[in-house]
């Protein structure tokens, strides 16, 4: 059960804590009622949990294992308790001594505030461990950005956990961490309603507010804050068509008009905002009928129909960006000594002599560790990615450094994208060689077939491409081709090395050599090596397009 219907869980017959994580035993009588508790350490809440949707079967107990976001903040002692969120009931508590056990542990940033987890599990300071005088610029922000989007012709409202905040508690939820603001285009077209919201860009930007966009409705809009730092708050749009109104983010439901216009007003923290004109009706649609029962743990479960609409109709240059890669941790990069894949140093031996190239295009460059040493090696280096994150601060090192190196963004996974960047890499000073460490065993049949394009738009004027991939034994009995993508989506797996060539023929490339070998965590830069594995056989393939 969940939401109103919440089962109020007796306390546990047992609860324990270890460095993997807790391990809870229910009392029978509450076997299969799934309860969401809050986990507090030292009595603080951390962060909650479902107790069956979030944890699996360890014997006749539950194991919730440690969220990867707290793993650094794990060594001392700590108290762990259980509250039941909504009947606000301790229903279990142990001492636990993890890691040296020096200590009491306590999960705070650099400056020794309270740190916490959101929904997604991601580490931020929560509403709960701020003031009101720490709220207020908040605050002022949203009224800033509102007033902002009315003199552009936008009638904005607080949505999602803002709106939320505002109608079932008259303020901000303390497990909730931003403020969100959404609006809905009077255009029932999506291709005028992306018009609008580009022409709503240009204003905001005229009017001196940077702008970040997520896709063809959805913007951040950056303002400054008296204390200098600078404050994202997100403007999620939507339009109403055939019925239904479809909001960025994760609504798409039947919906009357008359329950967003003319727009109503709450009260937020003590000041008044807008809102729909039916606030219960939209939270409805995003959140599902019991909208009205706290839930610190909530998971959106957007119908698949709506997602394809959405992705379709708003975020086409974002396909594929959701996939968990493997790359080393970038902030632990930035000072350190790096080392590059035997794949780097054997390819920029390949390319020496008459195919050294002007420019080294490294597709898929993650953190930039390859990319940042072929550069160091006195070669004009363009690392390729999706995710700029990843090499930011190898970015910033190699600009302080002086290096001929400079990264550029394309999705692999989207064909307008392929197309814009490939016409730009192609204008570099060449010729151009493309690498590409374990890119094609991780993306599927539309990143790869993106990659060849790229790579053919890009080498054109006599560049070679020189790829690596994990390689499955002959006679696996896979197609192996087009890895699995549930579970380790992502992250490079086992190909049938025969039916890439192949498949690489078909694409216009051919083959000039092929290298078998067996890898070890040596030979791969930091972060880059399969997780729990100690070698890997790996394929070095040489091609050529045109």
């Amino acid at each position: 059960m969940t939401g109103a219907e919440q089962h109020p869980l007796a306390p546990l017959r047992s609860l324990r804590v270890d460095d993997e994580g807790l391990l809870l035993e229910p009392d029978p009588a509450d076997a299969g009622h799934d309860v969401a508790l809050d986990v507090l350490l030292d009595d603080r809440r951390i962060w909650s949990f479902w107790t069956v949707r979030d944890t699996h079967e360890e014997g006749a107990a539950l194991r919730l294992p440690w969220p990867p976001a707290l793993a650094r903040f794990l060594d001392g002692r700590t108290t762990v308790s259980l509250v039941d969120h909504v009947h606000r009931a301790e229903v279990g508590r142990a001492e636990a001594v993890l890691g040296s056990g020096e200590g009491r542990i306590a999960v705070v940033d650099k400056q020794g505030r309270p740190l916490g987890l959101d929904k997604s599990l991601v580490l931020s300071r929560l509403f709960d461990s701020r003031d009101p005088e720490q709220v207020a610029p908040l605050l002022d922000s949203i009224e800033q950005v509102l007033a902002e989007l009315r003199a552009c012709g936008i009638e904005a409202f607080l949505a999602y956990g803002s709106l939320l905040g505002a109608v079932r508690e008259g303020g901000l939820i303390g497990h909730d961490n931003d403020a969100d603001l959404g609006y809905v285009s009077t255009y029932d077209h999506p291709a005028e309603a992306v018009a609008e919201s580009f022409r709503l860009q240009r204003a905001l930007v005229e009017r001196g507010l940077p702008v970040t966009r997520y896709s063809g409705m959805g913007l951040r809009v950056d303002v400054s804050e008296p204390d200098g730092g600078t404050r994202g708050l997100d403007v999620f749009g939507g339009f109403m068509r055939e019925g239904s109104l479809y909001l960025m983010g994760e609504v798409g439901a039947p919906f009357e008009r008359d329950w967003v216009w003319p727009l109503s007003e709450v009260r937020f923290e003590g000041r008044t905002f807008p809102a729909p004109a039916a606030p219960d009706k939209l939270l409805e649609a995003m959140y599902g009928p019991t909208w009205r029962t706290p839930d610190p743990a909530y998971k959106f479960t957007t119908p698949q129909s709506t997602t394809r609409r959405l992705d379709g109709w708003f975020r086409g240059t974002r396909g594929g960006r959701i996939l968990e890669w493997d790359v080393a941790k970038p902030r632990e990069l930035a000072g350190r000594t790096l080392r590059p894949s035997a794949f780097a140093r054997w390819a920029v031996g390949t390319l020496e002599g008459p195919l050294r190239p002007t420019t080294l295009l490294d597709v898929g460059c993650g953190a930039g560790v390859d990319a940042t040493w072929t550069a160091r090696e006195g070669l004009s280096t363009v690392g390729v990615d999706f995710k700029p994150i990843h090499h930011r601060h190898l970015a910033a090192r190699a600009e302080a450094e002086g290096l001929p190196l400079r990264f550029h963004w394309t999705n692999l996974n989207e064909v307008r994208s392929v197309m814009a960047g490939g016409a730009q890499l192609a204008r570099l000073p060449g010729p151009r060689s493309v690498v590409s460490r374990h890119v094609l065993d991780a993306v599927d049949g539309d990143g790869r077939r993106g990659f060849y394009r790229l790579a053919d738009m890009a080498t054109r004027g006599g560049g070679r491409t020189l790829v690596q991939v994990r390689r499955a034994p002959r006679g696996a009995g896979e197609d192996r081709v087009t890895p699995p993508q549930a579970g380790g989506r992502g992250r490079s797996r086992p190909l049938d090395v025969d039916a890439l060539v192949a498949e690489v023929a078909a694409h216009g490339g051919r083959v000039l050599e092929r290298v078998d070998l067996t890898e070890t965590a040596a030979d791969a830069p930091e972060g880059g090596f399969p997780r729990g594995e100690e070698t890997s056989d790996v394929t070095r393939l040489v091609m050529t397009w045109h």
